[in-house]
Order: structure tokens, then sequence, then C-alpha cells
């Protein structure tokens, strides 16, 4: 229903800071399919700082979308998108952070919404898969990254940045693609438990060959993350550990829509973005791939 709160002010145009600045008449909570999630954490960052900057930059960003997607031919808002507050940075440490992203994550989905999460550092991701493998029991994860994140400890702490797939992959099957950065002591893992991880560029970087491979390797109901270092920092380069040779924006966004496709899309992130550390276009790129994303979701 439409919110009467600010009828006092008339036509006076408004901004929201929202995503896509939707107005209230428009995200009803009860209505809306997808819940954006804005979480502004980093506290665990190991190189470049900032990532707490990325949802604010992203939602600032989203207000110049155009509501009209050319690829899939449709106004992909129309599902209803509602944008809760942010969650509250907590100081207890990493794993409070997960508990409260779990939470979170659990209620939207416990509703039938689909989870939108804005970081923040990667480590956000451990909270939605564990939340969405209680709703999912077949639950598998799409994880896009520039560097393996299996250490099973970086720093002194299971729950960094750095640990978040070894974390992920101990609840739920996981698909980790677009890799070019890892110890000795991931390999080693990587090798000794099988894990289909696809290290870029490779033998399967033909975005077609890639896309019918892994989409094969998922469950029925996939969670995927993005951490934005996976693109080339040509194209998306405010990010806090930038490796060059990176995946372009046709080779994400085709292997993305791949899995909605055939595969049903329970929740998303997309994360690490440091606004300060690049030009603005990063946040831009970041905003539109969160909307295609909620299209190929909800595009069935």
């Amino acid at each position: 229903m439409p919110d009467k709160t600010y009828d006092w002010l008339g036509d006076v145009p408004l901004q929201w800071n929202t995503f896509l600045d939707t107005p209230p008449e428009e995200s009803d909570p009860d209505e809306a399919l997808v819940f954006v999630i804005p979480v502004p954490y980093d506290s665990t960052t190991s190189y470049k700082g900032g990532a707490r900057e990325g949802p604010r930059a992203i939602i600032e960003a989203s207000r110049h979308l155009e509501d009209l997607d050319l690829e899939l031919g449709r106004d992909i808002s129309s599902v209803g998108i509602h944008t809760t507050p942010a969650l509250a940075p907590d100081v207890g440490g990493p794993e409070a952070m997960i508990a409260n992203v779990r939470k979170a994550v659990r209620h939207a989905a416990g509703q039938g919404k689909l989870v939108a999460l804005l970081g923040g550092e990667h480590t956000i991701s451990v909270g939605a898969v564990q939340a969405l493998a209680e709703v999912h029991s077949d639950l598998s994860v799409l994880y896009l990254d520039a560097h393996a994140d299996m250490r099973d400890t970086y720093m002194g702490s299971r729950w960094g940045h750095a640990s978040v797939a070894r974390r992920v992959c101990e609840v739920s099957p996981l698909v980790l693609v677009g890799v070019r950065s890892a110890c000795a002591e991931e390999i080693s893992f990587i090798e000794k438990e099988d894990l289909p991880v696809f290290f870029w560029p490779g033998s399967l970087s033909d975005k077609t060959d890639l896309a019918n491979v892994v989409t094969e390797l998922l469950s029925p109901n996939v969670y995927i993350s993005v951490d934005l270092d996976v693109f080339d920092p040509s194209e998306v380069a405010a990010v806090g550990t930038p490796e060059p040779g990176g995946m372009h924006w046709e080779e994400v966004t085709n292997l993305l829509n791949a899995v909605g496709l055939r595969r049903n899309i329970v929740g998303f992130d997309i994360v690490e973005l440091s606004p300060s550390l690049g030009p603005e276009a990063g946040a831009y790129a970041a905003a539109k791939l969160a909307y295609k994303l909620i299209g190929y979701a909800t595009g069935k």
C-alpha cells in the first residue's frame, strides 16, 4: 500500500536512498519479491580498506539505472524491490557479524524473498549461505573471485575474507570461478578435496563452454557470490585486492544468465567494492550487475 507519511510534501521530488531510488509505494515489503540488504562491513580487510562504503555507493549509482534492461527486454523492477535498512557493523568480530547476516537472510528467505546482499567485505557471504542452507537442503554456491579464499585461517582468524570459500564449502557444495591468485596451502586443499575450481584464464574461458560446464555442477537451488575483483581491473578497479588478467563483463553476465535460465537462484551478494580506490564507474557496474542478477533470478 502507498506510504502516506510524506504526503505533506506534495509533489516535491525526493531521493529515497533505496536501490533504484524506489519510493515507498513501489517497494512494499509484503509485496516485493526482492529484499536488498546493505551490509557496510569490512573489519577483516588485509590490504586496501573501504569496502564498508560499497553498499552506499552501489545504491547511489543505482538511481541512474534504466528500469528497462535491454538484454532481458523487460522492466526488472516490476517484480518489486524492497531495500532494507543497512545492517550495522558488529564490533564483536566477524563471527558476530556473520550471525547477524544469517538472522537477516533467514528471516527474508523464510518469507520467500530473493535476498540480494550488497557488501561490504566477502565475509558476509558466510552468514547468507548458512541461512539459505537451512531453507534449501540442496543449496550449492557459485563463487566468483580472483582469489581462492581457501585458507583455513588468516591473520589469526578462521572467519576473515581470505577464508570465506573454505567456510562456505563446509556448509554447501561450491563452484569457484575466476581464480588467478592462491597460496600453496589453498592449492593443496583444492586438490585434496577435488573441488571444482576454474582458474582464469583457463581451458574453459570460452563463454558458452564455461557456462555449460559450471551450470551442470550446480544443484537446483543456487546462491551466487560475486567478489568484484573477479573482473579485470580495467573494468572494475575500485576493489581492495585487485588482480590483473580477470574476467570481462560479458563473460560474467553470460555465465550468470545461463545459471538463471537453468537453475533457481535463491540469493546473491556483490561484495568488496571500495569506492575510493577507483573510478565511480565501478559502483555503477556493481549496481547494474545487481539489477541484472535480480533479472536473471526472476525471469522464469
